[in-house]
């Protein structure tokens, strides 16, 4: 393929962004090479600013679960946008979309928006913090919500794909608040309880990991966090940025049986748009200003452009329950497909599926936690990633991302991308 113009845009780009990118995992440096620039999107594709298209499976990281520029959406933005893109007052529009989140999501009394998701997780911690009167939470190894300073403790994601382990900028008196344990580890979750015994306001957690490549919970193992949230009077947050409305109408909390106390989302809310918000049952959530007395604000929280993209996109995945169906038959295809390919080889490999997350992992041993994603051979999965993306298939550039699948997809699109990968398989024999 030839990328003559995405190489001089990024040239280009270097000398007035650093990087070159406004987000680093964008800069393909964990896969090596030049990244791609696109110019539009389209159902399944991606078309770049040298005219050439891409299979699509990070869709937005996310959002993008009926497709790129899914017309209804588009058709609402524009009609919407006619009467300015924001005003810094209530709307009705932000009572419709809180009404229905609470009506798909269970646990769900009260929603906040914001605008974007690494504010979401910010505010639910300083809630739980407000709510509980104690400062420590704790997060799993590989997990990335966002990058507020206390967030960016072994965060996974981003910061695994560069391997930074120690982030300049945040201070130690931040981040000692800040207790990890491995995912899917309860035994580690017990220990940290112990040794902190009613010092800890919350513990937050990716209910289905989508930063370290996808990464399963183990049986019981959200169950069990329930039980010591409720015996130690812990604030339970789900970070739904990932699994919000994309693994069930009601996310994970439907989709796992789990009920969480505070969640957060992003900008699946916005159908794509920079959005966010947090939510849960109204004796925490009547803390947040101006009810409360824990502070948040923000002057684009609940604009309306982001909010009527959103509303058309999730009213849409309410009543038409089918397309959960047919995106988890769709992931399971390219699962199946895969896994055949790949079977046919001597590389070792693990193919990690929930719903319409998956992700592969080039492992002799499974993959359930973070320590288990980086002992796998990355370098060869940017051989992989190069390789689909000379075929035309655009795969997240890191080892560390979940692939989110789109209902746009359609059969032959799955069949190509299963073909790409048996031509993969080929190649290294």
């Amino acid at each position: 393929m030839n990328h003559n113009n995405s190489n001089q845009l990024f040239s280009r780009a270097q000398a007035s962004i650093p990087g070159g990118v406004n987000s680093p995992v964008r800069a393909f440096k964990s896969v090596g090479g030049t990244p791609i620039f696109i110019k539009k999107a389209k159902g399944a594709y991606l078309y770049d600013e040298d005219g050439n298209s891409y299979i699509d499976y990070i869709n937005s990281w996310g959002p993008m679960i009926l497709g790129h520029a899914y017309q209804p959406v588009i058709d609402a933005i524009k009609e919407k946008v006619e009467g300015s893109t924001s005003f810094g007052a209530p709307t009705e529009l932000e009572i419709e979309m809180a009404e229905l989140i609470k009506s798909m999501a269970p646990n769900m009394d009260m929603v906040r928006m914001v605008s974007s998701g690494t504010e979401a997780c910010m505010s639910a911690i300083r809630l739980a913090r407000g709510y509980t009167s104690r400062n420590k939470f704790i997060k799993f190894e590989g997990c990335y919500h966002g990058h507020a300073d206390a967030f960016l403790v072994k965060a996974g994601s981003g910061v695994a794909t560069f391997n930074i382990q120690t982030v300049p900028g945040v201070p130690a008196n931040v981040s000692d608040d800040t207790l990890t344990a491995p995912y899917n580890d309860i035994e580690a979750v017990k220990k940290l309880v112990v040794e902190h015994k009613d010092e800890i306001a919350a513990i937050i957690i990716e209910p289905v990991a989508g930063n370290m490549g996808c990464i399963i919970p183990q049986e019981g193992f959200h169950q069990a966090i329930r039980q010591i949230c409720n015996k130690e009077g812990i604030v339970l947050i789900f970070d739904e940025v990932m699994t919000g409305f994309r693994l069930a109408a009601g996310g994970a909390q439907q989709r796992l049986g789990v009920d969480a106390d505070l969640v957060t989302y992003g900008k699946v809310i916005g159908g794509g748009m920079p959005v966010g918000a947090f939510g849960g049952k109204k004796e925490i959530m009547q803390l947040i200003a101006p009810l409360g007395n824990v502070y948040q604000a923000g002057t684009l929280s609940g604009n309306p452009i982001a909010m009527i993209a959103g509303y058309t996109l999730l009213k849409t995945l309410k009543d038409n329950p089918s397309i959960f169906e047919s995106i988890d038959k769709k992931t399971e295809l390219l699962h199946i497909g895969l896994e055949e390919a790949f079977s046919k080889s001597k590389i070792p490999f693990v193919i990690n599926r929930l719903g319409s997350m998956i992700s592969i992992h080039f492992s002799e041993k499974p993959v359930v936690d973070f320590a288990s994603a980086a002992a796998a051979n990355n370098a060869l999965f940017n051989k992989f990633f190069h390789f689909m993306l000379d075929g035309g298939i655009y795969l997240p550039p890191s080892a560390f991302e979940t692939w989110f699948i789109s209902d746009a997809l359609t059969d032959e699109d799955i069949q190509k991308t299963i073909n790409r990968a048996r031509e993969f398989v080929m190649s290294q024999q």
